[in-house]
């Protein structure tokens, strides 16, 4: 075993350098031989020149410096400026908004997710965790709750706001540079690297429903200069506190808080959307949902019948025809978590001798999350390590017993109970998360020498109450010898002890452990002066050791916690890798570049990825550019190591609704149903593989213009997904309710199914990007800068790998990735600032595009009217936009104010029936759900 702070000499001899200069030859075997075939490419230097040395940066995507930040490879640059002009309150929020993000991207309110609590960005709609997050180049420790509990991916709610200087996303295969995860691209958060003086700056933000309220402080500090003093140390304190909203509070915008749908079309108790009114009594009372009084099932003529005092409890008119007690899911959900958090970051340069520095960089980050969501049922399906669980028909069936007080049948009868008085479920999530780095840069000789070593470690703490212990409820329900008596259910509640709801509903807890340990080495130079510029050579090497521990939920092991799913695994990673790059500017309009990576995991596989680039400028005014790059990411810790999934997905029984059409005797419920899907690690997994294509060009017709199009493809292989539920239920491994369809043998509610982890499908997405900044110069009034980003998907295909095609572009689908928020085809920001003297004003207006109400093109519709045609109209969610204003006065030298309000024109969400990530709204849209909200601060700057 290799310590993590260990490291080989970077050319000793042995099979991994062996294949790094091998493979590297061959790369660049193109740009060498031009080189060679075209002598007057070289410079004509004497024997004593040196290569051209002038200021360079280093841009995403590259270990090289260079003078232009223009690069083969397509990088947006977001300046602080761009940042703070929407009102965003966190880094999570705006990279958010950007064009490039899409399905899988993990919003802070979806807190019913595996990963509540955590924030995460997916370029190009591939997941969270094929997009590789870097703070200032370097990697961070992944959030402790894997997304979707399967793939682990990096927490942006950590980052702290007011250090950010600028954020650079590369926005193509990056694998050779930073290896594993980096299929989709690299978003690098780039903080502060010095900083001389202190700033102090606060904030208040409300809604115009005047809640939501958000206090932001924070404090930026720094001494010292690194020319004059030999160092520079600065210290930079964010906390903030943000007031949850429920989704009740918005019973003024329309169906976002309202469960009651039929005003709009809708079916008010089943099938018609993901949240109908619950507690209806359904399929001519054979179905019953859960009541806060409770429905039971006679057991003599198979239908539901509700208890008693539904009034005490429903304000809902007209009643549920079937006599059910009807409720909404909106009177206890959250629409946005409360949060409080600090963060806190240090950095120290220090100048050994004129030509090398020591540097070192302190992160803490602290935040809590709460979430609301319904109380619990008594009933349902889940399942555990040891199969699934059926509490709501069978042996395993959740009755009120024959001698309980509530039950008029005297027979021990089927329950669907809402536990209102045990109350809503609320989970708690409390993340630490710490980042050390120390590291010495430099040059020696023509090299520009850089090391460090890096730890980061997060640490989570999950609890959640309101949830019900299945063995206990059971006992209270139809035991007479139940150590807390029995559980008096609706209008009789008031009867029941303290004691008896701390028996059925204990607090349970989970605890997750994540930590990267980094050492890494890279040097740059240039190697001779070509025609075109300085021939630029990059070459490093790393090792790093990654963990990953989540503890089940309390009792889901056992799957004695009803609803909950199980999550679990333990895993470490150990990478050791070496990158070689270089740039070769062959001519003054033509840069060739390349690079080469090998990660090498104990235990496990090598991979090998190479990357090539090309840039041609044919006129001052004009450049073309092109990349190919290969990807991977490795088996996470969920889907390989020791642990196991049980969670809950939408999908369509294909026995009681075949080609999306009930069959006889089944209802619309059956083609959405909400199912249990238990999932198995697996140890023999591949990684996952990548090839990616750009081509674009940049134009610069006027000094004050600026267009950049670019046009990508990305196709992902051996993809990591979840078994193919079908094929599991045709081998047996569903779990079914019984109530069976006429004449049709196990073909009873579909409840849960069993799967294992597979490499199996494969991903293509195709589309272009376009991005154009113009600056007006306005003379005495000023500058006027617009810039407009649009990202459009020409197609997003699957193939499962057993036949079937899916093109997802423009559709509601893939559900199977986090929130089921779709794919759009367009994503366009528009910007518009207006700077004059000391005021400074902006207005962003962000545009998602419509999208088809299917799973898939060419599928039937995924929710229909209650007259039985399409829904929403068109069978077609319609695009929406939102506007965001800000404005800055910079009243003195010193002190500065600042305000804005997000969604100006108070536009209403989208009615979405399907996505199961926000109760009748699109994720997408979530600035039409808050409604209109302002911020109002002030920064004072000290001298």
């Amino acid at each position: 075993m290799k310590h993590p702070t260990h490291r080989q000499p970077a050319c000793r001899p042995n099979r991994l350098c062996a294949g790094i200069a091998t493979s590297l030859a061959r790369l660049l075997l193109v740009p060498a031989t031009l080189a060679i075939a075209a002598p007057a490419a070289l410079a004509q230097s004497a024997p004593d020149e040196k290569p051209t040395n002038l200021d360079r940066i280093t841009v995403t995507g590259s270990n090289i410096p260079r003078v232009t930040t223009e690069t083969a490879s397509p990088v947006q640059v977001i300046t602080r400026q761009e940042i703070d002009r929407t009102g965003k309150a966190t880094i999570a929020e705006y990279l958010q908004t950007l064009t490039s993000d899409g399905a899988g991207s993990i919003p802070k309110s979806f807190g019913t997710g595996f990963a509540g609590g955590g924030s995460g960005i997916s370029l190009r709609g591939l997941g969270a965790a094929s997009t590789l997050v870097l703070l200032n180049g370097r990697r961070m420790a992944p959030y402790g709750l894997a997304d979707d509990g399967q793939k682990v991916f990096t927490d942006l709610s950590v980052i702290p706001m007011d250090a950010v200087e600028r954020v650079e996303v590369l926005k193509d295969g990056a694998s050779a540079i930073y290896g594993s995860d980096a299929i989709a691209g690299v978003v690098n958060i780039i903080l502060r690297s010095d900083f001389t003086g202190a700033i102090a700056k606060a904030s208040y933000g409300m809604s115009g429903d005047s809640d939501g309220n958000a206090r932001r402080g924070s404090l930026t500090a720094g001494i010292g200069s690194l020319a004059e003093d030999g160092f520079n140390a600065f210290i930079s304190l964010d906390v903030s506190k943000t007031d949850g909203i429920r989704i009740s509070d918005r019973r003024n915008r329309k169906w976002i808080g309202n469960g009651d749908l039929s005003p709009y079309g809708y079916d008010r108790v089943a099938g018609g959307q993901n949240f109908p009114l619950n507690g209806a009594i359904t399929a001519g009372g054979t179905v019953a949902g859960n009541s806060p009084v409770g429905s039971i099932r006679d057991p003599l003529t198979g239908l539901y019948q509700s208890l008693p005092g539904c009034a005490q409890f429903s304000r809902i008119t007209p009643a549920d025809p079937g006599g059910g007690c009807l409720w909404e899911t909106q009177d206890f959900r959250s629409l946005s978590p409360s949060e409080e958090f600090g963060n806190l970051f240090a950095r120290g340069t220090f100048a050994l001798s004129d030509s090398f520095e020591l540097y070192g960089e302190f992160g803490y980050s602290k935040k809590k999350t709460e979430f609301y969501n319904t109380p619990s049922g008594v009933s349902g399906s889940w399942g555990y390590p040891g199969g699934p669980v059926n509490a709501s028909s069978g042996s395993g069936a959740t009755v009120l017993g024959a001698g309980h007080p509530d039950n008029p049948l005297g027979a021990n009868a089927r329950l669907r109970y809402a536990a209102f008085d045990v109350g809503p479920r609320i989970t708690r999530n409390t993340n630490e998360f710490t980042r050390f780095l120390v590291g010495m840069k430099g040059t020696l000789g023509a090299w520009d020498i850089d090391t460090a070593y890096l730890h980061s470690a997060t640490q989570l703490v999950n609890e959640r109450t309101g949830f019900l212990r299945y063995s206990h409820v059971r006992t209270a329900l139809s035991d007479p010898n139940s150590p807390v008596g029995w559980w008096r259910l609706g209008a009789n509640a008031g009867l029941n002890s303290q004691a008896l709801y701390d028996y059925i509903s204990p607090t349970i807890r989970a605890n997750a452990t994540t930590s990267l340990d980094m050492i890494d080495f890279k040097a740059s130079r240039t190697l001779t002066d070509l025609r075109g510029g300085p021939l630029g050579l990059a070459f490093g090497a790393e090792y790093r050791r990654q963990k990953a521990q989540l503890d089940p939920q309390t009792y889901t092991d056992i799957g004695d916690i009803i609803g909950l799913g199980y999550s679990a695994y333990r895993g470490t990673q150990k990478v050791t890798d070496a990158y070689v790059e270089m740039v070769a500017p062959v001519l003054p309009s033509l840069e060739l570049s390349g690079a080469f990576r090998v990660d090498k995991y104990e235990g496990g596989d090598t991979a090998t990825t190479p990357k090539l680039g090309v840039k041609w400028t044919p006129a001052e005014w004009i450049a073309l550019r092109a990349t190919y790059a290969e990807g991977f990411r490795a088996p996470g810790a969920a889907e390989a190591g020791d642990g196991g999934l049980a969670a809950f997905s939408t999908a369509r029984d294909p026995v009681r609704c075949p080609g999306g059409t009930p069959a006889p005797g089944a209802t619309a419920a059956d083609c959405a149903v909400n199912l249990a899907i238990i999932t198995s690690a697996n140890p023999n997994l591949k990684p996952e593989k990548s090839k990616s294509y750009t081509a674009g060009l940049v134009l610069d017709p006027t000094s004050t213009t600026t267009l950049t199009f670019d046009a990508w493809q990305i196709k992902r292989t051996n993809e990591i997904n979840q078994g193919d539920t079908d094929q599991a239920l045709a081998a047996g491994r569903g779990v079914r309710s019984d109530n069976d369809l006429p004449g049709i043998p196990n073909s009873g509610s579909l409840l849960a199914v069993s799967v294992d982890y597979i490499n199996s499908a494969q991903t293509t997405v195709r589309g272009f990007d376009f991005d154009i900044r113009q600056r007006v110069p306005l003379g005495n009034y000023g500058r006027l800068v617009a810039d407009l980003q649009w990202t459009r998907i020409n197609s997003f295909k699957r193939d499962d790998g057993a036949g079937a095609v899916y093109e997802y572009a423009g559709t509601h689908g893939n559900c199977d990735v986090t929130n089921c928020i779709g794919t759009p085809k367009d994503r366009v920001n528009l910007g518009l600032t207006w700077d004059m003297d000391r005021f400074s004003v902006s207005a962003i207006a962000n545009y998602i595009g419509s999208i088809d109400n299917v799973a898939f093109k060419g599928d039937s519709c995924a929710n229909h009217f209650t007259d039985g045609s399409d829904a929403p109209d068109g069978c077609k969610l319609p695009s929406f936009y939102s506007i965001d204003l800000s404005g800055r006065w910079r009243v003195t030298d010193a002190f500065e104010v600042f305000g804005s309000v997000q969604n100006l024109t108070d536009r209403i969400a989208p009615l979405d029936p399907l996505t199961y990530g926000a109760v009748n709204y699109n994720p997408l849209h979530y600035s039409g759900a808050i409604g209109r909200y302002y911020t109002l601060g002030a920064k004072y700057t000290f001298n």
